[in-house]
């Protein structure tokens, strides 16, 4: 008897979503805004257990306001194939002006300007899963 093949979900340890994540060099940012989530592109590198983020956002839109969201994943289609993680944890902003420059001059920008902020987040949840394909039972 044969069983078609379905894609399939499958959850990942806190440290292997890290080392997911730090394979990767872009995701997406989620925070709020005016009690409505806002989504924007962004680029990270994880270094020392934080995540530095560089998005196209206001700065006081994101500070103060609580824990933040991070989100990024590989996924191949048609396959369906790939992971996702999401990284929730407290930011800050990156006001070192050494170690800002730094990551202007390593992590590409979008936006220049009032409207492009570097993050620190500590990682708090960490969560994860592979998507893959398997032989249904």
């Amino acid at each position: 008897m044969t069983h078609p093949t379905r894609r399939r979900m499958v959850d990942v340890t806190g440290t292997e979503a890290l080392w997911l994540l730090e394979g990767a060099t872009h995701g997406r940012l989620l925070c709020p805004r005016r009690e409505q989530p806002v989504l924007r592109p962004a680029v990270h590198v994880l270094e020392y257990g934080r995540l530095i983020v560089r998005a196209p956002i206001q700065a006081d839109l994101v500070t103060g306001r609580g824990p933040l969201s991070y989100e990024a994943d590989e996924i191949r289609l048609p396959a369906g194939t790939g992971w996702s993680v999401t990284v929730t944890g407290p930011a800050e902003l990156v006001d070192n002006p050494a170690e800002a420059a730094h990551y202007l001059r390593t992590l590409p920008g979008w936006a220049y300007g009032p409207h492009d902020t570097l993050l620190r987040i500590t990682p708090q949840t960490v969560s994860g899963y592979r998507l893959g394909t398997g032989v249904s039972a």
